[in-house]
């Protein structure tokens, strides 16, 4: 059986021993790259086979997080980036979102979620990020949405909502008031559209409109 390629980047060493071997004991999986930052990454990358996966820590010298995730985008999309982090606040989610993560896992997450996250991306290409989600998958509440739901999704959203929703994904991170200049609309109609999808999906935040888009292919990483 082959396995999937891991690449770890984080500065802390024993962070990432206790990934390394947490990820090796999972049958399909297999860390083959270590790096403490970016740069170091890039290097190790050079003339070898990308990795199916790169779990990089947001917060490192060198080059961090968010600037690794950017260039694996870039240079090496084939890569599935998962954003490792103490704390993802909205803004860290968004901006890392931006840069081409494809999920978020909290440093405290345990191996079961750990293993819920490399299967999601490797199934989907995405991985439920939210803490309150990670929270019900951690005590076995939760699964992994079957693609067939995407139609169904996709019909409850109005072309407007739909404009709306691709503009709150745009990478120059447009204002409300900018995206309601875009559309030609007042910025009432704007919130009137976000109130909706909020309300018809459950979602409680910019980030979490970002994180829908992403999970149902609406924008690429």
């Amino acid at each position: 059986m082959n396995k999937h390629s891991v690449a770890l980047v984080d500065d802390h060493h024993l962070v990432r021993d206790g990934l390394r071997a947490t990820i090796n004991g999972f049958e399909p999986y297999e860390v083959v790259i270590e790096a403490s930052h970016g740069e170091e990454l890039i290097a190790l990358l050079e003339g070898r086979a990308d990795p199916a996966i790169a779990i990089v820590d947001l917060q490192m010298p060198v080059m961090d997080g968010y600037a690794t995730i950017a260039w694996l985008k870039q240079h090496r999309p084939a890569v599935r980036a998962l954003a490792l982090t103490f704390d993802p606040d909205d803004d860290a989610m968004i901006r890392a979102l931006r840069a081409g993560a494809c999920g978020f896992l909290r440093k405290n997450a345990r191996s079961r979620l750990l293993e819920h996250a490399l299967d999601s991306l490797i199934l989907t290409g995405y991985f439920q990020t939210s803490p309150e989600h990670q929270d019900l998958i951690e005590r076995g509440g939760i699964t992994t949405r079957q693609e067939r739901e995407r139609d169904a999704v996709l019909a409850q959203i109005t072309p407007r909502e739909m404009e709306f929703l691709l503009l709150v994904c745009d990478p120059q991170e447009l204002t409300y008031e900018q995206m309601a200049d875009r559309m030609g609309i007042h910025r009432r109609s704007v919130d009137n559209h976000r109130i909706s999808l909020f309300e018809k999906f459950g979602i409680k935040s910019k980030t979490g409109l970002v994180l829908f888009a992403m999970r149902w292919g609406l924008v690429q990483p």
